[in-house]
């Protein structure tokens, strides 16, 4: 991935006491004023804001794109008219993980940004974006272009943290502990969601590795690693497999026993177009480069995928429950579920979010401590997904076809 162009982030303090006073827990409204305008062969782009907000700045290539975070806006307050400049091809807005909104800007041309800033009201706290782009060659924008990584907010690029498959190598499960870091999750009696799923995924790393498969954590330590960041070292690693760790705690109802996730037909259509506007291009799909492709193509091609994957994901959560309740082990009255969740957005590998237990739950909570209870649930996970392993290669021709 080339160098990203710079970041701008704006932390507290840096608005004025107006701002220090409110803090940033509210969420930001885009006035009516809101214009993105051509400005000779370039762009400007004027947005007011409710308030000031931290946000940060970046450029994608292939296609040629500009990137604003912002913690938080909501979009609603657009003007319809606002992307009607013929230098930006489309803007899309929308929320891209919790707390965090996203507007990008395909361009027509390659762009350059030569002005960018916030400048906040120290009385009505009220915020203005200005942003100006100017005309460059192609090459000097791909050198400039590509994502942050923040380590406040996400961890080193995946290729620093995770090795490199063998093409050759053992069928590969990442595991991905919830949570992490700044990010707890459920608590309960002292104890949280983050600190027991990575004792589970390494105990359940232990038993997968016995039986000869290969295994690597999206976390080994508390650290907080962002939804789309252990989506992406699935997709440095060439996963075969993607299994998320949960223990959640529900303030209403009474949940009890392991659940299983997929991720929904609705979340995975609007998934695929997220994905694909967001991201470049040689992430989206493992071991294919999709640089040059429009949104429109790596949307089919990911389409693609999925209709291979997702059944493939049906059947490992049936294999899975099957061994789990083999086992005598506690499972949900509703023990498979689909939902719209971020982890499970990849469209080429088969995904499950695996609800260990609930942390709300007085039995649930006593079997999450109890390493002995742990073993069991890990020994049928491990059962469940060799069964399907077995499975699936010998249907692997069959579809192919």
């Amino acid at each position: 991935m080339s160098r990203f162009l710079f970041i701008l982030a704006v932390v507290f303090g840096c608005f004025g006491a107006g701002a220090s006073a409110q803090g940033f827990g509210a969420l930001a409204r885009v006035e009516a004023e809101a214009r993105i305008t051509d400005k000779g062969q370039g762009l400007d782009l004027n947005l007011p804001l409710s308030q000031g907000v931290p946000w940060r700045l970046y450029t994608l290539d292939a296609p040629r794109r500009v990137v604003l975070d912002f913690r938080e806006v909501d979009w609603s307050g657009l003007p319809r008219d606002f992307d009607r400049a013929e230098t930006a091809l489309s803007v899309r807005t929308g929320g891209f993980q919790p707390g965090w909104s996203r507007m990008v800007i395909e361009l027509a041309r390659p762009l350059s940004v030569t002005e960018a800033g916030m400048r906040v009201d120290p009385v009505t706290n009220k915020a203005i974006l200005k942003l100006r782009l100017t005309p460059t060659d192609a090459e000097s924008f791909a050198l400039a272009a590509g994502a942050p990584h923040d380590p406040r907010w996400d961890l080193p690029p995946p290729a620093a943290v995770v090795p490199k498959r063998k093409p050759d190598g053992p069928f590969l499960v990442v595991l991905d502990p919830g949570h992490g870091g700044i990010d707890p999750g459920a608590e309960r009696e002292g104890v949280n969601e983050k600190s027991l799923m990575l004792t589970f995924a390494k105990e359940l790393t232990e038993e997968l590795r016995r039986a000869g498969l290969e295994v690597v954590l999206t976390r080994d330590e508390d650290v907080f690693v962002s939804l789309e960041g252990r989506v992406a070292i699935a997709h440095e690693v060439r996963a075969d497999l993607f299994l998320s760790l949960h223990a959640d705690a529900l303030s209403e109802g009474q949940a009890t026993g392991t659940t299983l996730h997929l991720l929904s037909r609705s979340a995975s259509d609007e998934a695929t177009a997220l994905l694909a506007e967001r991201h470049d291009r040689d992430e989206l799909l493992s071991g294919v480069d999709l640089t040059g492709q429009d949104d429109e193509v790596a949307s089919i091609l990911m389409d693609l995928a999925r209709a291979e994957t997702e059944p493939r994901a049906e059947a490992l959560a049936q294999s899975l429950l099957g061994a789990i309740k083999a086992d005598g082990l506690p499972l949900a009255k509703r023990s498979l579920r689909r939902g719209a969740f971020s982890v499970l957005k990849a469209a080429d590998i088969p995904s499950i979010l695996i609800e260990v237990g609930f942390m709300s739950s007085p039995r649930d909570l006593a079997n999450l401590r109890d390493a002995g209870w742990r073993t069991r649930l890990a020994v049928a996970i491990r059962g469940g997904i060799l069964e399907w392993i077995e499975t699936d290669q010998a249907r692997a021709p069959l579809v192919r076809q």
